[in-house]
């Protein structure tokens, strides 16, 4: 059986159809799957087909290859765009947009947290924010409100999901603990809470309540002492 066809290599080695975007590419993904702990050069280059000196020929040491994921995530979260007919949908669209890359992303944000990036990482956001609220009317300290609260409401929800994703299993459970015969006042919410919640639908309820709630103090005159 002859053997295959070796990838041709260009300059000091690198496989000459190999390209600096594909070694990101394919490092990001083995970090969502796996976590950064599980990236090591080696392992690129096997899922790669190519030489370590390849990689190294590309993005630098590992150190440096961090450096790049960490920039692109960055990059990445900052590219949200509101949508909708109101400031107020347009503040819930950028919080929709922000939960899911936190969520979609959870070992690259870690990485940048690490770095202490976090401010950066969120400041595309909040500056949507900023200019949606003062879209509502609203400045200076009612407006940073606002835009703080909207921040730490996502991040505080995705904390909370991932927390309940991760923890064992309870016992006893939502289902026992709300049962339908000992709820004579409001079976219904009974039955509610005994079943699992929607993470998206309770994200939506809550982050509208939230945007329309401070909108709507916010733009009462304020109080007098």
């Amino acid at each position: 059986m002859s053997e295959a066809p070796r990838p041709a290599r260009g300059a000091r080695g690198a496989r000459a159809s190999l390209t600096r975007d594909e070694v990101l590419d394919t490092a990001a993904t083995l970090v969502k799957q796996h976590g950064p702990d599980a990236l090591t050069m080696r392992k690129l280059a096997a899922e790669l087909g190519t030489a370590v000196t390849s990689i190294y020929w590309h993005v630098g040491n590992r150190e440096s290859l961090l450096d790049a994921l960490v920039a692109g995530t960055v990059r990445e979260l900052g590219e949200i765009r509101p949508h909708g007919h109101t400031p107020a949908q347009r503040i819930v669209s950028v919080a929709r947009a922000l939960r899911r890359r936190l969520r979609d992303h959870p070992h690259l944000v870690a990485m940048v947290h690490e770095r202490g990036l976090t401010e950066r990482m969120f400041q595309p956001a909040a500056q949507a924010l900023v200019h949606e609220v003062h879209a509502a009317g609203l400045r200076g300290a009612r407006a940073a409100d606002v835009v703080r609260a909207v921040q730490f409401q996502v991040v505080g929800f995705v904390l909370v999901e991932r927390n309940r994703e991760r923890a064992p299993v309870q016992r006893p459970g939502d289902e026992e603990l709300w049962d339908t015969t000992t709820a004579d006042q409001d079976p219904a919410l009974a039955r509610a809470l005994a079943g699992p919640p929607d993470p998206d639908r309770l994200f939506d309820v809550s982050v509208r309540a939230l945007v329309d709630g401070l909108l709507d103090t916010a733009s009462r005159p304020a109080d007098r002492p």
